[in-house]
């Protein structure tokens, strides 16, 4: 956690103005741990990453930073994973009823899109939290409430594209004979 007592200041001249060093001058692992009341300590510990304020330092370390974070939605988020799995199981069943490879294309894309607003639904909540941490604050549940809502209308509509893609190849396939 940082705060001010954290910061370092440093001046190598009297004359010039002090530089602010953002990097915490000890690394006290007993230290309070927000995180880890909010989801646990075992998997806050899993996905804590020390200097996580820092930018990625390449493309590999960026790609490492984009995985954590879907592996956290998907460990936290029950939600993440009814959606992974609705995802899979809606490209398996187009690919079995030989869908036509723009509408998988569009399944996935619809598929995805969901998947994309769960996290960023999760990444709000979780700034929510750590701003008003265990208050109740009505602008924060107006925030979470918009994002929860944003997921649903594009999972319902996911499921509508689905439907109207897969529905008349079902028809086609097993009522037609």
């Amino acid at each position: 956690m940082m705060n001010s007592s954290n910061l370092r200041l440093t001046s190598s001249n009297k004359k010039k103005a002090p530089v602010v060093s953002l990097r915490p001058h000890h690394t006290d692992k007993s230290e309070r741990n927000p995180r880890k009341e909010l989801i646990g300590a075992e998997i806050a510990d899993h996905f804590t990453r020390d200097y996580a304020w820092q930018v990625a330092s390449n493309l590999f370390v960026s790609f490492k930073y984009a995985w954590a974070g879907i592996r956290y939605g998907f460990m936290t988020q029950r939600n993440f994973r009814i959606h992974t799995l609705v995802t899979f199981l809606a490209i398996s069943l187009s690919c079995l009823l030989k869908v036509e490879l723009l509408g998988i294309a569009v399944i996935t894309l619809t598929c995805a899109l969901v998947m994309v607003l769960e996290l960023l639904n999760t990444a709000l909540e979780s700034v929510v939290d750590l701003t008003v941490g265990k208050s109740y604050h009505e602008l924060a549940k107006i925030a979470k409430d918009c994002a929860a809502g944003a997921v649903m209308l594009a999972a319902m509509a996911a499921v509508i594209v689905a439907g109207c893609i897969m529905l008349p190849r079902f028809l086609l396939i097993f009522a037609g004979g």
